[in-house]
């Protein structure tokens, strides 16, 4: 086998390591974690599909784990320089500056976005994707993290977020956003749908 072969096989991310410790990270804190293991394959890519891989502004990814997202953004041509990646666990920051060295890894509250960005930012975000447990927080939570979002992205960049529920994790029915959802991803475990919301 070639040198340069093995060593692309090393470096990629072992899906059971993940496993261990996303389900260690969910016992120790299980209201901090979205999920009990990290976003599948299919999932991770329908989140990817909503961010353009061409544009020029950063890329916002809250809550990205053990980077399960992040790697599908990275297959789908996002540049792991436009990576934001707001991380609130100090042990997914490690990993994730590891995996992803050209990428900017802040460890701070993504529920407190405008705090957490506020010198990170050189640009307007061409997206937020968001691994977040937002069914957990309060709706006044949920709607201030979309705000802020908001505030720091270009008009009409898409707002991705997963939800398991079968409602949506942000209403549809606020002002100035436009809404739409993905069909409900059945190969995700549990099955998943990816909301996108974007204010023109």
């Amino acid at each position: 086998m070639p040198l340069h072969t093995s060593v692309r096989a090393s470096k990629k991310p072992l899906r059971l390591d993940d496993e261990v410790r996303f389900l260690r990270s969910w016992i120790e804190k299980p209201l901090h974690m979205g999920a009990v293991m990290p976003s599948g394959r299919l999932l991770a890519r329908t989140m990817a599909q909503y961010v353009d891989p061409h544009g020029t502004g950063p890329v916002i990814e809250l809550g990205p784990g053990t980077g399960a997202i992040t790697n599908a953004l990275v297959e789908h041509g996002v540049d792991q320089k436009r990576l934001v990646l707001v991380e609130y666990n100090p042990g997914f920051c490690a990993l994730l500056r590891d995996r992803y060295p050209q990428a900017k890894v802040v460890q701070g509250d993504a529920y407190r976005l405008r705090d957490t960005l506020w010198n990170i930012l050189s640009a307007p975000a061409a997206a937020v994707v968001s691994g977040l447990p937002l069914v957990t927080k309060p709706m006044l939570t949920r709607m201030k993290l979309v705000r802020d979002a908001f505030a720091a992205m270009s008009p009409n960049a898409p707002f991705v977020q997963f939800t398991y529920s079968v409602v949506p994790p942000i209403p549809k029915s606020l002002p100035g956003v436009t809404t739409q959802a993905s069909e409900r991803i059945w190969m995700n475990l549990p099955p998943a749908r990816v909301w996108v919301y974007r204010k023109p």
